[in-house]
């Protein structure tokens, strides 16, 4: 029997404004840990030297999705993959603009990382504000502020420097502490400080960009350990062999989940232990979290899909009503009266708008207390009750199982994503 179930993937949101180089550095990252293809190698290198550049246009890289966003076709979020002999990343590539508010929030709500880009020439903007508030909001824990183009500035550590103690200034602002910020000052044209170190900042002893990600813990990234095990399938195979098989198919987060664990169906409140864990046809001691894995128990007990598992002395808030910040994703209002599919997990619940509470304006100028709907981008503090009750954490403390997304009931459309305060 193995112990655990391991997996190492790290998914990273980008923030940044138009021409801050977001392209640049993605496609630059690509290129120097060798992720790129030959043919779109040789298509950046032909165009670079179409456009009479002496130097290979990594922008090139992520042109599709570019071209698509300049031709006004919506791209929610792009992902972009590439691996190192250590991790497996997937870069969740959001435009930045105040329009798209909603397209952060659905690239950073499932990052454990984030890099903010910041142009060395303009400074901390105020759409920076807007992509550390998001960063904040959503509880990334490990933060890098990219000032990028040092090239441009000369790599004035001057420069640098000044525009750290602006991002510290707005640091003081934030709700959550837990938060790593770490500054780095690259040229992605140039591949300063990106994959490679450069002899261009000696003032810069810290990492590049690359040995940031690679050096990340775990542990340092995820929030603490409540494990939540919502059922997706009940398996009760059809065969002779099995037929007295009856196992709980779901993905373990927020923990480990181990043989002999005490645990307590929701919403019955049955006890049993863990007996079995088994990943394909192989058993396990342990499911590590963000493990899909196949759980029997040592008692016949009732489950069904949307019923959850959990340690018996770490329990979720059973409620049928709660209070969230939203994050309007929709052209029709929110407002209150208005119903909705609450999706938590594999759950889904009717919802009645209760309250709107106030509005947050999402560069940290405020609150809007004035107000009773939500238009297109607009993040607020916003009431819910129920038609039955959800077994939920709040938001800090467990990101996957405080987290939702709002159905239209008509159109069947996503219309919001709610964090539960």
């Amino acid at each position: 029997m193995a112990n655990s179930i391991k997996m190492e993937v790290l998914k990273i949101a980008t923030a940044g404004s138009v021409d801050d180089g977001k392209s640049t550095l993605i496609g630059r990252m690509l290129y120097d840990t060798k992720s790129l293809t030959s043919d779109k190698l040789e298509a950046i290198e032909k165009t670079s030297k179409q456009k009479g550049y002496d130097y290979l246009d990594f922008s090139l890289a992520t042109d599709g999705l570019v071209a698509e966003r300049e031709q006004g076709i919506t791209i929610d979020v792009a992902h972009i993959y590439f691996s190192t002999a250590k991790k497996s990343y997937i870069i969740a590539d959001t435009p930045g603009h105040v329009e798209y508010t909603r397209n952060m929030v659905t690239g950073a709500s499932t990052s454990q990382a984030a890099i903010i880009l910041i142009d060395a020439r303009k400074g901390v903007i105020e759409q920076t504000n807007r992509h550390f508030f998001i960063n904040n909001l959503l509880r990334i824990k490990d933060v890098v502020v990219a000032i990028n183009k040092m090239d441009l500035v000369d790599y004035s550590e001057e420069t640098y420097n000044a525009i750290k103690a602006d991002f510290e200034e707005l640091m003081a602002k934030r709700d959550y502490q837990d938060q790593k910020i770490t500054f780095i000052p690259v040229s992605a044209l140039k591949g300063d400080n990106v994959v490679n170190k450069t002899d261009k900042t000696p003032w810069y002893t810290g990492p590049t960009l690359l040995e940031h990600f690679e050096a990340l813990d775990r542990k340092d990234i995820f929030n603490a350990g409540t494990p939540r095990f919502p059922v997706q399938y009940v398996i009760r195979p059809k065969t002779d062999e099995h037929h007295d098989f009856r196992g709980f198919a779901g993905k373990v987060y927020g923990g480990e989940l181990s043989v002999g664990d005490e645990v307590v169906a929701l919403p019955s409140q049955t006890r049993s232990k863990i007996k079995e864990i088994y990943f394909h046809d192989k058993k396990y001691k342990t499911a590590s979290r963000r493990s899909s894995v196949t759980i029997t128990l040592n008692d016949e007990i009732n489950l069904s899909r949307g019923d959850m598992l959990v340690k018996v002395d770490d329990l979720p808030t059973v409620d049928k009503q709660f209070t969230a910040t939203i994050s309007w994703m929709d052209s029709l209002p929110l407002a209150a009266g208005n119903k909705y599919i609450v999706q938590h997990g594999v759950n889904k619940v009717l919802a009645k708008v209760e309250q709107v509470h106030h509005k947050i304006a999402p560069d940290y100028s405020g609150i809007d207390t004035e107000t009773d709907s939500l238009g297109m981008n607009d993040i607020a503090q916003v009431s819910f009750r129920l038609n039955k009750p959800i077994f939920y954490d709040q938001f800090k403390n467990h990101r996957t199982n405080g987290s939702f997304i709002l159905i239209d009931t008509k159109s069947n459309s996503t219309v919001g994503a709610g964090f539960i305060s």
